[in-house]
C-alpha cells in the first residue's frame, strides 16, 4: 500500500495537499490536532476543513496527535510503518508575534515537532520522501539591507541590483540576523531537515515559503495576510496596516501550485535541498495593493488604520526567486495569479462568512 502523511493536515496547505494526494495515494493520513485555533481564536479554528476533508475522501483519515509527544506519532508509524512513501510537514506556530508571548510553545512546535517527524520517519520508513515547509523568515531581516526605493504604493529593489529581475534566491546568508522568535524556530527545524539528508541520506526537502494562500485558509490577524484581508474586505471589519507605510512586498503563492512543487520533487527527490517557494514576480503586492484589490474585488471600500509599528523581524520588500526550483523540474510553473487567487478566495469565504 503506498500512503502519504500530512501534518497540518485541516490547515492551507496541508489540506490542498489532501485534496491532491487523495487521488495519488491509496490512503492519505493526517494528522491535526487544531492548535491554530489556540494561538489565533476561534475565527482560525481548521475544524470545518478537517469535517470537509473527512466527508470528502474515503481514503482519508485523520488523527489528532500532537507533533510535540512522541508516543502519539510512535502508534500512527507503527501502524502504517514502511508503507508510508510521502510525508508532508505543514504543522506550525506560524505567527511572529505570537511566538514572542509563548517562546516554549513556539519552539516546542517548530523545531522539536519537527525533529520527532524526522526521527519517526527514519526509524519506521527511511526510504519516504520527507517535505518541510520552512519560511523566507529564515532569512531574517537580511532583506531590509538591500538597496530599497520607495514607489507611489510600494517599495521596490534598485533596478540595477542582481535580485531586481526574479526576486531573493537561496544564497542569501540566514545568519547574524534578526528572525523574531519564530523564525529562529523554523530556522532550527530547517536546518534539520537539511541534515538529515546530508548527514543520514534520506529524501528531505525544504520549502522556503513566501506568503502562503488560498481558499482554505483560515485566516487571522496575526497569520494569513491575504485571507484574513479578504474576510475583512467581506465583513466590513476594521484591518490595521503595520509599519512600513503600508507599502510592504509580499509575493504570494496559491496553495495548488505549492502542491504541486511538493509533488515534483515526490516524484524526483534531491536529498537535502533547498527552494525558496512563492509567487515571485509572477503574483506579488504591496500592502496597499492588496487592499485595493480586494475593494476592487468585493465591492466593499475597506475600513482600515495604519500603526507606525512594524512587526519584529518583519520584511519590507520580498519577493522569491524560483529559478533553481524551475530548473531542477522544468514542468512545474505556476496556475494561478494573485488576482484570480484573490476572486477564488473571495468566493470561498463569502459562502462560509
Amino acid at each position: 500500500m503506498n500512503i502519504a502523511l500530512v501534518t497540518g493536515s485541516s490547515g492551507l496547505i496541508g489540506s490542498e495537499a489532501v485534496n491532491f494526494f487523495t487521488s495519488q495515494f491509496d490512503q492519505v493520513i493526517g494528522i491535526d490536532n487544531n492548535l491554530r485555533e489556540y494561538f489565533f481564536g476561534k475565527e482560525a479554528s481548521v475544524e470545518w476543513n478537517r469535517k470537509r476533508l473527512e466527508e470528502r475522501y474515503s481514503n482519508f483519515k485523520t488523527y489528532t496527535a500532537d507533533i510535540r509527544e512522541i508516543s502519539s506519532l510512535e502508534s500512527i508509524f507503527s501502524k502504517y510503518g514502511s508503507d508510508i512513501k510521502l510525508i508532508l510537514h505543514t504543522a506550525a506556530q506560524p505567527s511572529h508575534d505570537w511566538a514572542a508571548k509563548e517562546p516554549f510553545t513556539d519552539f516546542s512546535v517548530n523545531a522539536v515537532g519537527t525533529l520527532n517527524m524526522l526521527e519517526m520517519c527514519r526509524l519506521h520508513c527511511p526510504q519516504a520522501v520527507f517535505i518541510f515547509t520552512s519560511t523566507n523568515k529564515v532569512y531574517g531581516d537580511t532583506p531590509n539591507s538591500l538597496p530599497l526605493v520607495e514607489l507611489e504604493s510600494r517599495w521596490e529593489i534598485d533596478k540595477t541590483h542582481p535580485y531586481y529581475k526574479e526576486g531573493i534566491d537561496e544564497l542569501m546568508s540566514i545568519d547574524q540576523t534578526k528572525h523574531s522568535l519564530f523564525g529562529a524556530s523554523k530556522v532550527a527545524g530547517d536546518v534539520l531537515v537539511q541534515e538529515y539528508g546530508r548527514y543520514f541520506e534520506m529524501k528531505t526537502g525544504v520549502f522556503r515559503g513566501g506568503c502562503l494562500t488560498g481558499p482554505n485558509h483560515s485566516g487571522a490577524q496575526l497569520h494569513g495576510f491575504l485571507a484574513y484581508l479578504m474576510k475583512c474586505a467581506i465583513t466590513k471589519n476594521h484591518y490595521t496596516i503595520f509599519g512600513y507605510k503600508g507599502k510592504q512586498v509580499r509575493d504570494n503563492i496559491h496553495s495548488h501550485d505549492l502542491v504541486q512543487m511538493f509533488w515534483n520533487f515526490y516524484q524526483n527527490p534531491r536529498p537535502g535541498e533547498v527552494y525558496n517557494a512563492g509567487g515571485g514576480r509572477f503574483a506579488n503586492c504591496s500592502m496597499l495593493e492588496a487592499i485595493k484589490l480586494c475593494e476592487e474585488i468585493s465591492g466593499n471600500k475597506m475600513d482600515y488604520s495604519y500603526k507606525e509599528s512594524n512587526r519584529i523581524g518583519d520584511h519590507i520588500w520580498w519577493i522569491s526567486d524560483v529559478t533553481k526550483f524551475k530548473k531542477h523540474y522544468p514542468k512545474w510553473n505556476w496556475e494561478y495569479d494573485l488576482k484570480s487567487t484573490l476572486v477564488q478566495m473571495h468566493a470561498s469565504m463569502s459562502s462560509r462568512l
